[in-house]
């Protein structure tokens, strides 16, 4: 007797058959936390000291990774996001950050 597969068990793609996705991460050098925190339109929703930053942003990493995607870190730079920012017409804050990283990972995920 053979079993028949349910619709769901034939529309499901074998885990092994699932590519890892790059994902970007917006990060920081602890060097450059204080002057960015001036920076940002929305500084006060960040943590408050660059350590629980980096914790946060570890523990984000690992879940990341445990799942067997590619995480690339894109460091904000004080000195050339602004101008980035005025360029791009956005404000200095999440969306501006997240949109940098995303366009930061699309760049060098052609080079993996």
């Amino acid at each position: 007797m053979t079993k028949k597969k349910t619709a769901k068990q034939a529309a499901t793609p074998p885990a092994a058959a699932a590519q890892p996705m790059v994902q970007a991460m917006v990060w920081y050098r602890e060097e450059d936390w204080e002057t960015l925190k001036t920076l940002f339109a929305d500084a006060d929703l960040l943590p408050k000291t660059y350590q629980d930053w980096l914790a946060r942003a570890d523990e984000m990493k690992s879940q990341v990774q445990a799942v067997g995607d590619i995480v690339i870190k894109v460091f904000i730079d004080p000195e050339t996001f602004p101008a980035w920012c005025a360029q791009k017409g956005l404000q200095l804050d999440a969306e501006a950050r997240s949109q940098l990283a995303i366009e930061m990972a699309q760049a060098q995920s052609f080079g993996l």
